[in-house]
């Protein structure tokens, strides 16, 4: 079976490398994707750790496939210090090119780079210097940054049960894993203080009157005690099963009910200069369960 033998190799070629502490689930992940793709070998790096894991998963794989006779395509970097990233994939590239003739098309691959591109960041890169050949520049292309974009992504939180974690260089990329539900909560002046968000199984509801530690969620001296004069669940299930759980509201509905939630907020909130940023917390049992898994699944860098 060719899923296998690639398996096999890979598991062996990483040992010989010696790249012993990158992340398992990622170059399952990059395995997968090289048996599906043979000859369009392209990975996104920075899933965990670009340096530690995510480009050394690559080559680990990539080596396989140049050994039984395919042409890797390259990487992409989609956060963290673009250039500097840049130029420290090229290098172990070339380290890994100058490993044996076989190998010299490393010398040829292709560094992508992504997250929010404009003229403003390729003329910052170009000063900087990098080893960028690729740009994927999506937003910045097909919007009028007057009038701005919405960036929404899916992301997974949970398979099969089990909760999954995705990790950035930049904090506002980390995922939060697992099933979780949502509480807004108001205070007596009838302002919403905060959004809370709890594990769906594991944690008591908050209830009106009831103090409640609330933590933000990657930065462990920010928290606050709140005592909300009311509280409204936020989440409900849309979908379930691929089937819709509920009947779908029209667009005017739709323009109406924000309309309303935007009326609840603090003006400060609103006010296009400098606006105070509006709170979304975590429970202690989330912020404990995220810190657990974070590092778990962040691979501990070698210093030499």
């Amino acid at each position: 079976d060719g899923m296998v033998r690639l398996l096999d190799a890979c598991l062996l070629k990483k040992k010989e490398v010696g790249y012993t502490n990158t992340n398992d689930g990622e170059l399952a992940a990059f395995i997968a994707y090289a048996h599906a793709f043979p000859d369009a070998f392209l990975c996104l790096v920075d899933t965990y750790d670009t340096l530690h894991s995510g480009v050394r998963n690559f080559v680990i794989v990539a080596c396989v496939l140049v050994d039984m006779g395919y042409t890797p395509r390259g990487i992409r970097l989609d956060s963290g210090d673009l250039a500097y990233l840049s130029l420290e994939c090229a290098r172990v590239f070339s380290e890994v090119a100058a490993l044996s003739p076989s190998y010299v098309c490393f010398e040829e691959l292709d560094i992508v780079a992504s997250n929010d591109i404009n003229e403003e960041v390729l003329a910052s890169l170009n000063k900087q210097g990098h080893a960028i050949t690729v740009y994927g520049i999506g937003t910045n292309l097909v919007t009028c940054q007057k009038q701005p974009a919405l960036g929404c992504v899916y992301k997974l939180v949970e398979l099969n049960g089990q909760p999954r974690i995705k990790l950035s260089q930049e904090l506002e990329k980390v995922l939060i894993p697992g099933r979780k539900k949502c509480y807004r909560l108001f205070g007596a002046a009838g302002w919403p203080l905060l959004d809370l968000m709890m594990r769906a199984n594991d944690d008591v509801p908050p209830s009106d009157g009831k103090r409640i530690l609330c933590r933000h969620p990657f930065l462990e001296q920010k928290r606050a005690a709140v005592t909300p004069a009311s509280v409204l669940p936020l989440h409900s299930v849309v979908f379930s099963d691929g089937k819709p759980q509920i009947e779908l509201p029209k667009l005017a509905d739709t323009a109406h009910f924000v309309s309303q939630q935007l009326d609840t907020l603090r003006p400060d909130v609103l006010r296009s200069t400098n606006p105070t940023p509006y709170k979304v917390s975590v429970s202690s049992s989330l912020f404990t369960f995220l810190h657990e898994l974070w590092q778990e699944e962040t691979p501990v860098a070698e210093l030499s």
